[in-house]
């Protein structure tokens, strides 16, 4: 590739294994509470006319339905028969790897979150930490929530989408549309999570002017490299 042709980019759940992951254990923290109070109501139910070992039956087989759905080399088929029967238009295929990771990411954190009750159950009924009893378990499990909202931010901020123009010396970003201009910038500094990089901004300030423009950005590593290079070298 000729080192002044424009580099294009995106990074969303379909392109970042970063994006991906946060988002799937983000909406599955939040799948996985609402089908744990349900089932946690209807075993409380269940308990008076002895039909525990039912309901824990039906869930554990609910997730292994859903599991073997999201990894079943016939999920495109199966999923297309219930779009089919949906009102509601949508692109397939992003549709499709969107659910597969919302179950995926669903089963993960009810077996944590569940483990986590279970355990201290255990320890509460056992009196295994003396006065502690179950606190350390069920704050544990109380802390996944609002680590999820914190997991969904994280991917809507590392989400990016845009093109490097080296000959322009101009970064392109799209949704928002801006445009960088690395002319005004005096300091670029990088700092790298997963497959994307964190690009800080120190802009110039012409005759104590403010210049305006995203100080903070993110980008693929290899054009984050690329940019701080050519900041440097001005």
């Amino acid at each position: 590739m000729d080192a002044t042709e424009p580099i294009q980019w995106r990074r969303d759940p379909d392109t970042s294994r970063t994006v991906r992951l946060l988002w799937s254990l983000g909406v599955g923290t939040f799948f996985a509470v609402s089908i744990i109070i349900i089932f946690w109501r209807l075993f409380d139910m269940a308990t008076q006319i002895g039909g525990q070992s039912i309901v824990v039956a039906a869930l554990a087989a609910v997730l292994v339905a859903a599991v073997a759905f999201a990894l079943s080399s016939n999920a495109e088929r199966q999923f297309e028969r219930l779009a089919d029967a949906l009102p509601v238009a949508a692109d397939r295929d992003v549709s499709l790897d969107r659910a597969s990771d919302a179950i995926l990411g669903t089963v993960t954190m009810i077996v944590l979150i569940g483990s986590l009750m279970i355990g201290g159950r255990i320890v509460s009924e056992q009196g295994l930490l003396g006065g502690v009893g179950a606190g350390p378990f069920t704050g544990l499990a109380a802390l996944t929530l609002p680590l999820a909202l914190v997991a969904l931010l994280l991917a809507s901020f590392l989400r990016s989408v845009g093109a490097y123009n080296p000959e322009e010396r101009t970064i392109y970003l799209y949704d928002p549309d801006q445009a960088i201009d690395l002319d005004v910038i005096t300091d670029a500094s990088v700092r790298q999570i997963g497959d994307v990089a964190i690009v800080n901004f120190d802009y110039a300030q012409p005759d104590g002017r403010y210049v305006q423009g995203p100080r903070r950005v993110v980008l693929p590593p290899r054009v984050a490299s690329e940019v701080v290079t050519a900041v440097d070298a001005r």
